[in-house]
Formats: C-alpha cells, sequence, structure tokens
C-alpha cells in the first residue's frame, strides 16, 4: 500500500526517502526467495524513484534524526497497524509540533478504534472481511482469493488521492493536515453501486451473473463477451454464434427477468457454441455484431500485447545485479509533466549519507551516527 502509493508520486517528481530498518530493511525485500535477494522484482516494481535511509529509530539517536528531517519535508507516510507510529513516537500531534505544515498521512487496515483496530490490515483478511471474497458468480462457485494483491493497491491509490488533495489543501491554506486511508474502508468504497442497492433494496448486484454475459472455453482457450449495452443482445449473440433464430424469439427470454430464470439454460447453450471454434473466430464474430468481447489472455500474453507496447505499459531500469530489468510504467499520461524513472530502486541504505548531506546534516554527525550503528 504505501510503497506503491509512494512510487507513484516518485514517477511524477517528489523526493521519495525510503526509511527503512537496518539489516531487513522493507517487508518485501524479503516476501519471496529470489535470486537478487533483498533487491527483487518484487521489491524493485514499486521502489523505484526513491532514495533509501537504513536508520535505527529504537534510540533516541534515530528518533532524532527523524525529527531533524521531518522539519524540512511535506509529507510523512506510513502504513503500520494502527498506532505503531505513536508508540514510535511519530504520531501526528507530537511530529505538527516540529512541522506545522506537515501531510502525516497513514494507510491502516481498520483504523485507530473498533472491533478490528488491533488485526493486521493483510489483503486477503480484507477479501474476506468486506464482502468480496463472499460475492462470486454463483452460490456453487467455490469461495476463493484474488490472486492479485487487489486491497493493497486500491488503498494504495486512495492514500496518493489523500496526500494530493491535502497538499492542495495546504497550498490554499497554509495548514498542514492528517491522511487516514483504511483498507477496509477502500474495499467497502469500491463497491460502491452493489453497497448502494443493497443498502436501498434489498438487493444484490452482481456483474458477474447477468445472464448473457460469460467466459467460455474455446478450441484454443477463452472468449468472454458481455450481451448488454444494445436493445437485442440476445438476438445479436444467436446471430453471432450462428444459433437458432427460435432461441431468442422464445416469449420468456424476452426480457432480464426471463433471462435470469433461464439462465443455466442460456450458459449451457452459449458455452456448446463457443468449443466448436477458435477463440480469434468468435471474437471476429462478436465484433462483427458489435457485442463487448475479447480473448482471456494470460500475464505473458498481456504483458506482449501490441496495446500495452503502444501505451508505453513497460519500461526498463538498470539494476545493480540483473543488470536491466523491466517493470511496469506509471498508468497516468500528463502532457506537460509525464512519468519518469529517475533512478532504479535502492539497494538497503544506498542513499542513508548522502540524504542527510541534503538536509543539512554535518559530516561530523553522519560519521558519529555510521559509527554508532544508528544509520547504515
Amino acid at each position: 500500500m504505501g510503497p506503491s502509493a509512494t512510487q507513484l508520486l516518485g514517477d511524477f517528481g517528489a523526493e521519495v526517502i525510503k526509511v527503512e530498518r537496518p539489516r531487513w530493511g522493507d517487508l518485501s525485500r524479503n516476501s519471496f526467495p529470489d535470486r537478487s535477494g533483498q533487491d527483487n522484482p518484487i521489491f524493485y516494481s514499486i521502489n523505484r524513484n526513491k532514495r533509501s535511509i537504513s536508520l535505527d529509530t529504537r534510540g533516541d539517536a534515530g528518533k532524532q534524526v527523524l525529527y531533524d528531517l521531518i522539519g524540512d519535508i511535506d509529507v510523512v507516510v506510513s502504513n503500520f497497524r494502527a498506532g505503531v507510529m505513536e508508540r514510535m513516537g511519530l504520531g501526528y500531534e507530537r511530529l505538527r509540533q516540529i512541522n506545522p505544515g506537515l501531510i502525516w498521512a497513514s494507510g491502516t487496515g481498520f483504523g485507530e478504534t473498533g472491533p478490528y483496530a488491533h488485526k493486521g490490515g493483510q489483503d486477503v483478511l480484507l477479501q474476506a472481511l468486506s464482502g468480496v471474497m463472499w460475492r462470486r458468480q454463483s452460490e456453487d462457485t467455490p469461495l476463493s482469493v484474488y490472486p492479485t494483491t487487489l486491497c493493497d493497491y486500491t488503498t494504495g491509490m486512495h492514500l496518493t488521492q489523500g496526500i494530493l488533495l491535502a497538499l492542495l489543501a495546504r497550498g490554499r491554506t497554509g495548514q498542514g493536515q492528517r491522511v487516514d486511508v483504511r483498507m477496509f474502508d477502500s474495499m467497502l468504497h469500491m463497491q460502491m453501486q452493489e453497497a448502494a442497492t443493497q443498502l436501498n433494496r434489498g438487493a444484490e448486484v452482481n456483474w458477474a451473473a447477468m445472464p448473457l454475459s460469460g467466459v467460455f472455453p474455446t478450441t484454443d482457450g477463452a472468449v468472454c463477451f458481455v450481451g448488454a449495452f444494445k436493445q437485442e443482445p440476445l438476438r445479436d449473440l444467436c446471430g453471432a454464434l450462428d444459433l437458432d433464430d427460435e432461441l431468442w424469439q422464445r416469449p420468456e427470454l424476452q426480457d432480464h427477468d426471463g433471462q435470469m430464470a433461464n439462465k443455466a439454460e442460456l450458459q449451457e447453450v452459449f458455452r456448446r457454441a463457443c468449443a466448436t471454434n477458435t477463440t480469434a473466430h468468435w471474437i471476429e464474430r462478436l465484433e462483427a455484431a458489435d457485442l463487448l468481447c475479447a480473448p482471456v489472455l494470460s500475464m505473458v500474453e498481456a504483458l506482449a500485447d501490441k496495446q500495452t507496447e503502444i501505451n508505453g505499459m513497460i519500461v526498463k531500469m538498470d539494476h545493480p545485479t540483473e543488470g536491466t530489468v523491466e517493470v511496469l510504467n506509471a498508468p497516468i499520461g500528463l502532457s506537460a509533466t509525464p512519468a519518469s524513472i529517475r533512478h532504479r530502486a535502492p539497494t538497503l541504505g544506498e542513499h542513508s549519507a548522502e540524504i542527510l548531506r541534503d538536509h543539512g546534516f554535518s559530516t561530523d554527525r553522519i560519521a558519529r551516527l555510521t559509527q554508532d550503528g544508528v544509520i547504515s
């Protein structure tokens, strides 16, 4: 959550200082075994355009280093559990005394109060607690974990938005403020349409359960199509899939309720039809009927897709042990101030002394901090 939020800011020019634990550093440096050790793809995918200081904040000397830095910066970002920053002496009330214009941005799992405040805000747990995991195509679809860090990324983008909104407000008022973003809230908010329907109508909206939409195997893969946003989608689907005209003309299939009541039959008809030919064949037929459709691509295929290339979504960075590595670009296009990669993800503590020099620390003080093991 925190690294993805701050990387996006760094991509557009922010100076980002990553404060890391001595020896271990950021959790993502050690999440998965990798030949590059701490400087692995998980880490370098979300930490470019940052400088790293390895700082022991357990003692007074380390805390004082942070206090001195905070007097000279705009934003402090953390994604610890609620209360951790306060216990470290880095809570908002303490830091605003040092820098009244400070924006203090915190991303937590659930916030500071409530029955879940003590719980770790882990992506899979939030999928379960927010209703996202429960909402699936049908009741007989097994409950499962979404294989991408949906909650972390969504909340990270909300954290970025909160920081930018606070910076805009400070530009008008001169005042800093506290920004709180919670994974639980982000995942509920992601379901705003479904939640409003449930709260006000007692009914479920399930986009995956639409009767004329789905994912269907072909002879060489799978095709996804959406039978909606047209006056006669069933008629058009029947034409594209070479189905008998009698199907779409049946009286009980003339409206959404009737199609929902007969969904199992319709889906089986679509499944049998798609299984008779290739994905490319059905894409051509469906697009000719102006129906929304797409092949189901693997990650390898999506990364190699021509649209990925045209959009400039893969960029290259130098890596200290791997040579040139490829990562995804920022997904926001700005005509005058585009995203850029100014430097690769840092090794642990790579810029410790440099950061302190840039912020007015004397050579003697840096030497003492290094000798005492406060920085490394």
